[in-house]
């Protein structure tokens, strides 16, 4: 009922759900009539599966079908925002257990839509700020109860959610600022007022400011210093990180596999790996989605070792898995045709026993793949703004060396989420900045003398 209810309007879907809690136990038990949390735990899983494309024209883009699927996903964890009436048994402690299940799925939800929404466009992940407006009240109420439910390892996952929240929040103000410089791009210089240029510059900055504010945390870097490995993890296990992803062009348009591609890119992701592959007995699966023939499922898996699967995780990186797939996910994975990069809509990483079960979610990994994606991006769209301010008369000094130096500096270890491509384009724009300061250093030394 809740799956064919996603589009209904929000009364009506309150209806349902208190429908729900006053005729069932939220909680298992040993009624045989089922229990409202394992009715929401399956459809919250089977709104992550991704659904086949249905192109009425042949013209139509694919991959913005599936990135629409966003919404429905996002749409979906609604159900677990609305409050329990009171007249249950247990209300504040469901309460407590339905914002504990939103917390996590929507993390799981955060980093899928970063992945696919780093590209420099004007558009918004609305997927991502829709789940945001749904937390955003219930985030209100006083968390006690809810910091102490056990179970769901809420601590961490709140200091998640925030963290989303504010890269989120960078990434609005960049999208703003970059709609804004579109638009005066189709004026003329000549005539594009004052009022217009200073609000480029405002939107700059306070993308710039937002941006830094996030990138030079000391004592809780971005995603970091959170722990999820199984207590009795032991040498000999695995780590598997499997998704369904796209080719997509440089172009923003998508590439229909066939067996040939699906070949190359297994063999390009274990090239990718080098000697590792070897050390950690990696494998690759590479095959088209059953229907829909523009998916291909992507499994990679590896032996867990000592930093990376087994005992806290040394570099917040992600290991060799998100390594390997960082490169693809970027267009720069060598013995790959140029350019073609994936773009994922579905993405999970587990450890895995001796057994070859799933034993638990291993979000570093995942967690570790989105540091390895975003930051880079996040930092070249700064280099991006940072531009732009150079023609303004205080924008030659401020913000002049603290991207650099965050890249140079050992203890933040940033150089290493960069490919080497990315570092190419970030002394590339460093080297345009530099130059745009100093024509414009000069010719206010010209207007200055002329007077």
């Amino acid at each position: 009922m809740m799956e064919l209810r996603l589009n209904d309007s929000v009364h009506v879907k309150y209806k349902i759900f208190r429908s729900a809690m006053e005729y069932l136990p939220f909680f298992p038990g040993e009624a045989s009539k089922g229990c409202v949390s394992e009715i929401l735990d399956r459809v919250l899983m089977r709104s992550r599966e991704v659904k086949p494309s249905t192109r009425h024209v042949k013209t139509e883009d694919p991959g913005e079908q599936h990135r629409e699927g966003c919404l429905e996903k996002a749409t979906t964890v609604q159900w677990l925002c609305f409050t329990p009436p009171s007249t249950i048994s247990d209300s504040e402690l469901v309460k407590a257990e339905l914002l504990a299940r939103a917390l996590q799925h929507s993390n799981i939800l955060f980093r899928e839509f970063a992945l696919i929404s780093i590209w420099r466009t004007t558009k918004m992940p609305v997927g991502a700020h829709m789940l945001l407006s749904y937390l955003a009240e219930p985030l209100k109420q006083p968390t006690e109860l809810l910091l102490s439910l056990e179970h769901h390892n809420v601590s961490e996952n709140l200091k998640e959610f925030q963290d989303w929240r504010e890269y989120y929040a960078c990434d609005a103000l960049y999208r703003n600022w970059l709609k804004i410089e579109m638009d005066n791009e189709d004026v003329s210089p000549i005539e594009l007022s004052s009022e217009e240029r200073e609000k480029a510059a405002v939107a700059a900055r306070q993308a710039l400011n937002a941006s830094l504010s996030l990138l030079e945390r000391k004592y809780t870097p971005w995603l970091t210093g959170i722990q999820d490995m199984p207590q009795d993890t032991i040498e000999g296990e695995w780590l598997e990180l499997d998704g369904i992803a796209m080719f997509r062009l440089s172009s923003g348009d998508c590439l229909q596999p066939d067996a040939t591609a699906c070949t190359a890119l297994t063999s390009a992701l274990y090239a990718c790996a080098g000697e590792l592959a070897t050390e950690r007995q990696l494998s690759v699966d590479i095959s088209i989605c059953t229907g829909d023939e523009y998916c291909i499922n992507v499994v990679l898996r590896c032996t867990a070792l000592k930093g990376d699967g087994i005992g806290p995780c040394t570099a917040e990186d992600g290991g060799l898995l998100a390594s390997v797939m960082a490169a693809a996910f970027k267009g720069e994975l060598e013995h790959f045709e140029e350019g073609v990069a994936l773009e994922v809509f579905q993405l999970d990483a587990s450890y895995i026993n001796k057994e070859g079960f799933r034993e638990a979610p291993a979000k570093f990994i995942v967690q570790g793949l989105c540091r390895r994606c975003c930051i880079p991006e996040l930092i070249l769209r700064c280099m991006q703004i940072r531009i732009s301010l150079a023609d303004l008369p205080d924008g030659v000094h401020q913000f002049h060396n603290e991207l650099v130096e965050l890249i140079a500096s050992p203890d933040s270890g940033l150089h290493r989420l960069f490919s080497q491509q990315q570092l190419q384009e970030f002394l590339l724009l460093e080297r345009e900045f530099c130059i745009r300061s100093m024509e414009a250093e000069e010719e206010s030394s010209i207007d200055a003398t002329s007077y």
